[in-house]
């Protein structure tokens, strides 16, 4: 163990797919209307990916995306981590394919599933991995094709997924006063049936029924997830903010996972915090699932709303259930 080192974001990147579905499309899909959407989930559009591309030519091109805001290369990783519930299959990896399009073979790659809240509990495994003094530059992506697992038929559903993915370069430093300071991650599987794909893994295989009966969609109980969205984000806020003695002005900009503009506002309000420190794109990417806090990290830091010195609370909900936050100074 090296005494006092801990890990710091190097560089960033995303990339979404060029095609945008607004709400005015879904209005000539299924029985909704943009008026609905909006005030039900904040979303006016969201991105889908078309042929040609998948969760591997987001997440790969993210990669290359931070590595050249690091001003890496490839062969300067030691490890690459991917979060997502969208894989090209169900094996090998995404991280693995990620591995070979970068061209940097031998280097340890593996995906990890916890849904929305992957691509922190991704910053805290690798974070834990530099203290160590293991490895000490790991990208860790967030890539999801949620579109492909949408049921454009469900009108509860469908209005929420998009698609994207981003990426962070970790690399080690020994300056208390940068990288990241705190992470918690939590699980609770008691609540599996909330958000999940119900057929097309080993409880219920492909077969002409599951496909009939829609199985390989997503289903969500939304008002239940709604419930359990707001909770989590509210003790997140307030057991990263005690753990790290902040207080709201300490806090430069919460970056929440972009999961619905009401449960965001609602938390925010609830620990204090002004909507102008809380980062919201869900307008117009919709629900990315693991991608979605990276994806808000890259613009919010576009835009100049965060920098060098900057206090970050990354805070993830989702799928499992599971729930991680995280305190990052830049």
């Amino acid at each position: 163990m090296n005494e006092g080192l801990h890990s710091v974001f190097a560089g960033l990147g995303a990339a979404v797919p060029d095609k945008v579905l607004t709400n005015a499309d879904l209005e000539k899909m299924v029985d909704t209307s943009d008026e609905w959407i909006t005030k039900r989930t904040g979303i006016k559009e969201r991105r889908v990916v078309s042929d040609g591309e998948s969760t591997v030519t987001l997440a790969a091109q993210a990669a290359r995306n931070a590595l050249a805001d690091a001003g890496l290369d490839a062969g300067d990783l030691d490890m690459i981590i991917c979060a997502t519930v969208t894989p090209e299959m169900i094996f090998p990896s995404v991280a693995c394919f990620v591995q070979s399009d970068l061209g940097v073979p031998d280097v340890p790659a593996f995906d990890l599933s916890a849904a929305c809240s992957g691509f922190v509990y991704g910053v805290s495994i690798a974070d834990q991995f530099i203290r160590t003094g293991m490895y000490r530059r790991i990208l860790v992506i967030g890539a999801e094709t949620l579109t492909r697992f949408t049921d454009y038929t469900d009108r509860g559903s469908c209005v929420i997924f998009g698609d994207g993915a981003g990426a962070a370069i970790l690399e080690p430093t020994d300056d208390p006063d940068r990288g990241v300071q705190y992470s918690v991650l939590h699980a609770n599987g008691d609540g599996w049936d909330l958000i999940h794909i119900p057929a097309g893994g080993s409880r219920r295989p492909t077969t002409e029924q599951t496909v009939s009966e829609r199985g390989h969609f997503i289903k969500m109980k939304g008002r239940d997830v709604y419930r359990f969205a707001v909770e989590k984000m509210r003790w997140l806020l307030a057991d990263c903010m005690r753990q790290c003695r902040l207080s709201v002005d300490d806090v430069d900009l919460v970056v929440p996972h972009q999961v619905n503009s009401r449960i965001i506002r609602s938390a925010a309000e609830k620990n204090n915090f002004p909507m102008d420190k809380v980062y919201v794109n869900i307008d117009h990417f919709g629900n990315t699932s693991s991608a979605s806090i990276p994806l808000a990290l890259v613009e919010a830091r576009d835009r100049g709303l965060v920098g060098p010195g900057s206090t970050l609370m990354l805070v993830a909900f989702g799928a499992g259930l599971t729930w991680a936050g995280a305190v990052v100074r830049l």
